[in-house]
């Protein structure tokens, strides 16, 4: 019995090969005119020696096309590739491995003034929370004291997208480890040069801090950031106008803080919300309680228990 079904199916694609091949043409002239003497139609009659388009490509429909992906070698990639991230997860120490993140949106999208975003005319919008009905949150990375080789690894061979926001007196002895990161997907983006709160700073000298730190950044980095973070998340009016001269279109800031033992909740239902932003450091075991890695392991593990996915905030702001 299982020999005549798979004989079934095997029939039920060569027939569908030889249909496809029929409606592409290989076949010979499928004209709808009249039958000519010799057996040939009026149309292909008339068309001897004309030049034919190009046969449609082979392709298999319907039913066959479904057997073929569903092929035992096809079963067989997929479960190599789903034991390939399971043994990453493992290695890296996580509880199970991370749920992927959506396909990249064609655009970004609108912003509109509500909870989480602040709109105001000519200056860049201030957002906390970005607009998405989508189960994904957005991983954030400041300052840039600690430069971890592991960090970036583990990011990469587990396929964590995050954004980093640097100040210039911490990243300067190191540019490269940030150049590292941009060749890996993750955007290095602006924090100032020399992380002060710009709240209680006059315009020019905002203007000084955040334009000097996007100049150096280009020349550093390769591309002039979009996003801009005001250190402490202290900002007014002044900051935003000093922001938009030069060339900052939003201003992320965050909704959750996280640490290597804990992640801290703005909200008291304690919970991650489709669009949050989250808020971590660069910084090593003098002043945490863990590395780099262990922090990493700790938001992809609450993230992923709460059913969400990790995307790339540059690609919604």
């Amino acid at each position: 019995m299982a020999g005549r079904e798979r004989g079934r199916g095997r029939n039920a694609v060569l027939a569908a090969v030889c249909l496809a091949a029929a409606v592409a043409g290989c076949g010979g002239s499928a004209g709808d005119g009249a039958v000519a003497p010799g057996g040939r139609s009026a149309t292909a009659a008339a068309d001897r020696g004309a030049p034919r388009p190009p046969a449609a490509p082979l392709m298999l429909p319907g039913p066959a096309l479904a057997e073929e992906e569903t092929s035992s070698e096809a079963v067989t990639r997929r479960a190599e590739a789903a034991r390939a991230v399971l043994e990453t997860a493992r290695r890296w120490g996580l509880a199970q491995p991370p749920l992927p993140a959506p396909p990249r949106p064609a655009s970004r999208p609108e912003l509109r003034a509500a909870q989480g975003v602040k709109l105001a005319d000519g200056l860049p919008p201030v957002v906390h929370r970005v607009p998405t009905d989508e189960r994904i949150v957005f991983l954030t990375v400041d300052d840039g004291a600690e430069k971890d080789p592991e960090f970036n690894r583990m990011a990469r061979e587990l396929g964590i997208p995050l954004s980093t926001f640097v100040a210039d007196y911490l990243a300067r002895s190191d540019y490269g480890y940030f150049r590292a990161l941009d060749a890996q997907g993750d955007a290095v983006n602006n924090h100032t040069v020399n992380h002060r709160n710009l709240k209680i700073l006059d315009h020019d000298t905002q203007r000084q801090e955040i334009c000097t730190q996007q100049d150096r950044l280009e020349e550093q980095i390769g591309t002039r950031p979009r996003l801009f973070r005001p250190p402490y998340g202290e900002y007014n009016e002044d900051t935003l106008r000093a922001a938009a001269s030069c060339g900052i279109e939003a201003v992320p800031l965050w909704n959750e803080e996280a640490f290597p033992d804990r992640v801290e909740y703005r909200y008291d239902d304690q919970r991650l919300h489709p669009g949050d932003i989250v808020l971590t450091h660069f910084r090593g075991t003098d002043l945490w309680p863990g590395t780099m890695t262990d922090l990493l392991r700790k938001v992809v593990d609450e993230v992923t228990a709460q059913g969400f996915a990790l995307a790339r905030l540059d690609d919604y702001l």
